[in-house]
């Protein structure tokens, strides 16, 4: 199953875990009416604050980190295109007989990691393709290495080159870090188990009503299914509807200037 359609099954399971939860609550605060009209509702305005302002503040924190998080990772994709453009352009530095092979294995370094991002849901290409990319950056360092140290090579070429590919290096890192920080599990299960809590004890309160409100009950399952479906696709931009494709552009124009 696509990660899409598991976002999706999992937020409607959740939607309809909350109407069940909203339907058990009701019938728990029915019983209890029937035994004590006047204690459904007295004293239970804490317990509502409790669980709705947790359930608020915990639904606040993981939607600005899963924002924050996204933005990060669409910010890491224009530096990694700079950092390999820098690099690329310093090449000028090297003797023109050194350049033409180190730029063609720019060129097919840049074309490995532009088809890893677009293909990263299929873990096999990713997983060839991250190997290349290790031979790749093998290759590019021994060749630079070995041109700056030829006879009559410009003092600049190396602390400026090498810099260069340093920070292209280690880019790769960071995007692959910043691809799998993600919040731990025990967040998301619990923002479930309050978002079912809350729905139970939503339809505890209100069984006062003589019949169930579905307008309030709708709109707050709604929202909080949808909200959650939104932090989980925000968290894996790359598989889901939510995505960092459009700030690929950055490599893909880079490896167009490379022709």
């Amino acid at each position: 199953m696509s990660f899409v359609l598991t976002d999706i099954s999992v937020s409607l399971g959740l939607f309809l875990g909350m109407l069940l939860s909203f339907d058990l609550g009701r019938r728990f605060g029915v019983g209890r009416l029937s035994l004590d009209p006047d204690g459904v509702t007295k004293g239970s305005g804490p317990v509502e604050a409790a669980v709705f302002g947790l359930l608020g503040l915990l639904l606040a924190f993981t939607f600005s980190g899963a924002a924050g998080r996204f933005e990060d990772r669409r910010f890491l994709i224009a530096t990694e295109a700079n950092d390999i453009g820098t690099a690329y352009l310093r090449l000028d530095l090297l003797h023109a007989a050194a350049q033409p092979e180190i730029r063609e294995l720019f060129r097919r370094y840049l074309e490995t990691r532009i088809v890893i991002y677009r293909d990263a849901a299929n873990e096999d290409v990713t997983t060839a393709r991250m190997d290349e990319t290790v031979a790749l950056l093998d290759e590019i360092w021994a060749r630079s290495l070995a041109a700056v140290s030829e006879p009559g090579a410009q003092t600049s070429a190396a602390m400026l080159l090498l810099a260069s590919l340093n920070e292209m290096f280690d880019i790769t890192s960071t995007r692959a870090a910043a691809m799998e920080n993600h919040p731990l599990a025990v967040i998301f299960m619990l923002l479930v188990i309050l978002s079912l809590l809350a729905s139970m004890l939503a339809g505890y309160v209100l069984c006062v009503s003589k019949g169930r409100n579905w307008f309030y009950l709708l709109l707050f399952t709604t929202t909080i299914s949808l909200t959650l479906y939104v932090i989980v696709d925000m968290e894996y931009p790359r598989y889901g509807l939510i995505r960092v494709d459009s700030a690929d552009q950055s490599l893909i124009d880079l490896r167009a200037l490379m022709d």
